[in-house]
Order: structure tokens, then sequence, then C-alpha cells
């Protein structure tokens, strides 16, 4: 094998290959080039503060293009419907969130919890929970700035723990807790609210990272050249297996006609 790629021609034929190689290579590298610069951004204009209203209906799941959008919700808190919220991160930090129902009024009319702020301790959540509820009148309307998220899955408690803890904001159990919630319009997510009231701190929650979208026709084609490449390679070393396969049997042949001569 090594004296037959030693031969000029076959020299000559893997040069020949190795530039159509190369070609290819330079093929799959343009195609991955464009790839790149052709991959979209996904960019939501998540930071600028909207009005919920528009934002989401009632009843229906919460679209895409809103999560994590800034939003200004106005409603009514209804007391003794706070629930706390246990195992929430805040900078890695383990805590509790103090989540209020909010009757909607500057959008479609309906029940949306609403983050009050993050605290260390159970008590300390609690405590906050109540003194905000006292410093505010139900029946006025009372505004929240905040990041608009999707309902989170509801987990069951564990069975020696406490069966009515929740450690998620999950609307479908929420509604089930709270007083003479019956059919009426909810939506299925919930707001953080910016700024926390007394006795809580303001819960973490960074712009979402942006959406990058590859071009994966392009991708496809850098791969299908890659693979072109080094065919033409394999091409050259099978072309140069069968040229001594084939002088093989050509002298077997010769000695074989020689030995039937003699």
């Amino acid at each position: 094998m090594l004296k037959m790629m030693l031969r000029p021609r076959w020299v000559l034929a893997l040069l020949l290959a190795l530039g159509i190689a190369a070609a290819f290579a330079l093929l799959g590298q343009w195609q991955l080039e464009r790839a790149v610069e052709s991959s979209a951004v996904v960019e939501r204009p998540t930071e600028k503060v909207r009005p919920f209203a528009g934002i989401a209906d009632p009843d229906r799941p919460t679209e895409q293009a809103v999560t994590a959008q800034l939003v200004e919700v106005t409603g009514t808190v209804v007391p003794g419907d706070t629930v706390i919220v246990e195992g929430r991160l805040n900078d890695a930090a383990a805590g509790y969130w103090p989540v209020v129902h909010l009757e909607v009024t500057d959008g479609a009319p309906g029940g949306l919890p609403v983050a009050l702020g993050w605290a260390a301790d159970e008590r300390a959540a609690h405590e906050a929970a109540d003194a905000f509820e006292r410093s505010i009148d139900p029946a006025e309307p009372i505004t929240f700035e905040g990041r608009f998220l999707p309902s989170e899955a509801p987990i069951a408690p564990d069975h020696e723990g406490d069966p009515f803890s929740m450690q998620t904001v999950a609307v479908a159990q929420l509604i089930n807790v709270w007083a003479d919630y019956d059919d009426r319009p909810v939506y299925f997510g919930y707001v953080t609210a910016a700024e926390a009231p007394a006795g809580l701190d303001a819960i973490a929650s960074p712009p979402p990272e942006q959406e990058q979208q590859l071009d994966w026709l392009n991708v496809f084609y850098a791969i299908e050249w890659a693979v072109f490449a080094g065919f033409a390679i394999y091409l050259w070393y099978r072309l140069v297996r069968d040229a001594v396969e084939r002088e093989r049997e050509e002298q077997q042949a010769e000695a074989e006609a020689s030995a039937d001569a003699a």
C-alpha cells in the first residue's frame, strides 16, 4: 500500500483529493459563518413597564411573548386570602413569599396572585403580610409594579409536613384556598412586586436571557461539506487499495501462467 501511495500518479491524485477536501472545508466554514451571521436574537422589551390590561386574559395560559414582562397592575387586595409560599430563593438564600390575592380592576376582571416580597423565616413573612393587610383599605384599589410570570405547577407537600404548605405559586392550588372563590375568572400567572412592603426584601427577579436562534439549515449544509471533504480523502484511499489488489491479482495470474508453462 505504501509503495503504491508513493507512486507519482497517486501522489498527484492525493494532492487533487486534498485540494477538493480543502475546498469543501472552506465551503463548510462559509456555511457556519452564514449560520452565525443570520442567527436571530429574539429580543422582547420586557424591561419597559406596560399596563397589565391586554398582557394576558383570564382563564387562558400565559403566552411566551409576555413571560417576565414588567407590568403595572391595579386591583383590590382580598383580605384573608394571603398565603405563604416556602422554599423561595433570593440570591441563593431560601425563604418565604407572602402572596396576596388581587382582584384586577384595570383590565379584564380576574384573580391574580401577587408576591409581595421575600423573608428569611416564616414568622417574619406572616408578620409582614399581616401588617400589609392592616395598612390597606380592601375597598380601595392598589397598584403594583412587578414582573409577570406564568403559573407554576403545584407540588404535593411532604407526608410528614404541613398538608397545607405551598412550595410554588400555583394558581390551580391557590384558588382552592382563596375563600369563597367559585368559578370566577382567574389569571394563570402571578406578579412579583418590584417594591416590597415593610418587613420584606424585594424579590430578586432578573430579566430573561435573550434567546438566539441559529439557522440550522446552514449548519446542516456545513456538516454536509465536512462529510464531502472526508469522502474525497476516502475515495483516494479506496482507489489506491483497488489498484494494489488489482496489481496483486495480475501478479498472481502471471505466476500461475508461468507455473503452467513450466
